[in-house]
């Protein structure tokens, strides 16, 4: 990262890093609700931050897929539909810049990553990448398990898709997901711990191959507003942009950026020596989008749609209390239909 305080890195660190805290709290106050569940409502009462439902993407697409049918707005998870609305919008303007500006888990991966590359450089003088022959494959390990989950949720109809979002499962989802992370099995610690390794080996290892819902706005990334357009005239062929990209593409060959792996974090841009080389512009307008106004326009956007679902009463769900804790005693004999969250 620059030490000029105006640097776009500097901004994106401290937005990476207000995602991960609210992140954090949001985890607090879950925890909290929980909590009270295991009481059986004899503890105090703590609310259920609708904020959790971000790490609901299915359900969310599938409440969207509803929308689309019914023109109604589904009343479980309702926040989810509007977080997950927010960042394919911001996708469509910046590219896949939710990974590298606004997603928790983005962030540990660039920290991870930088770590990686610091003792690759140490130990082999440069950072290690996989040969374009285990590369594509591996990427398109993502993208298989996007097209899984998008036919099983396409492929059903109305009255299925309503069916799933009532369900008990569906429901308590959100509790569900917890568990596995408070009591994780030693399997899955094994298989966090793995791609901790990997990551630290080949930089982004989950995001890069693994991730559906990074193949999901890689999609959209394509038909963004926005890219990244190299200037012939002014270019020196230094490579430094090139060298800078956590997502290895290789800017310098092309004229306009068009990559599903490109995260708009704008790090060529700032390792261009050359002033009006690397810009960001609009697909079919020659004036650049200025590239300390992205951060910006990117919470603009995002927040702009989650006051959108809290203005219109479609954030908290309404699920009362007394449902949640005449569900919470039979959690376990819960099981999806097809298919559930990742």
């Amino acid at each position: 990262m620059k030490s000029n305080l105006n640097s776009i890195q500097n901004s994106r660190f401290y937005i990476q890093l207000f995602f991960s805290a609210l992140t954090i709290w949001i985890g607090v106050e879950f925890y909290l609700f929980v909590g009270w569940l295991e009481t059986a409502g004899a503890g105090e009462f703590y609310n259920r931050p609708p904020g959790v439902e971000a790490f609901l993407p299915i359900s969310s697409l599938m409440s969207l897929l509803l929308f689309f049918k019914t023109g109604e707005i589904h009343q479980v998870h309702p926040a989810g539909l509007f977080i997950f609305v927010a960042i394919i919008s911001v996708s469509f303007i910046f590219g896949k810049s939710f990974c590298s500006w606004i997603c928790p888990v983005g962030f540990i991966s660039e920290m991870i990553g930088d770590f990686g590359e610091k003792i690759q450089k140490k130990l082999f003088k440069r950072k290690i990448t996989l040969p374009k022959f285990l590369d594509y494959p591996l990427r398109s390990l993502k993208y298989l398990l996007l097209l899984f989950f998008a036919y099983a949720i396409f492929t059903m109809s109305a009255l299925a898709l309503q069916s799933f979002l009532d369900a008990p499962y569906n429901i308590m989802s959100d509790v569900k997901m917890y568990y596995f992370f408070a009591k994780i099995s030693q399997f899955s610690l094994i298989v966090i711990a793995s791609l901790f390794i990997l990551s630290i080996v080949i930089r982004n290892f989950w995001c890069r191959y693994l991730c559906p819902y990074g193949a999901l706005l890689g999609v959209f990334s394509l038909l963004s507003f926005n890219k990244i357009k190299r200037s012939n005239n002014t270019c020196t062929d230094c490579k430094l942009c090139t060298v800078a990209c956590p997502s290895n593409i290789k800017v310098h060959k092309y004229k306009t950026v068009i990559s599903d792996e490109c995260v708009s974090c704008m790090m060529c841009i700032d390792a261009c020596p050359v002033k009006n080389t690397l810009e960001l512009k609009p697909v079919f307008i020659k004036k650049k989008f200025d590239k300390k106004y992205v951060g910006f326009t990117i919470l603009l956007v995002y927040f702009i749609i989650l006051g959108i679902g809290v203005v219109t009463n479609n954030w908290q769900n309404n699920i009362s209390q007394e449902k949640y804790l005449e569900l919470y005693p039979n959690i376990n004999s819960f099981d999806h239909l097809k298919g559930q969250d990742f």
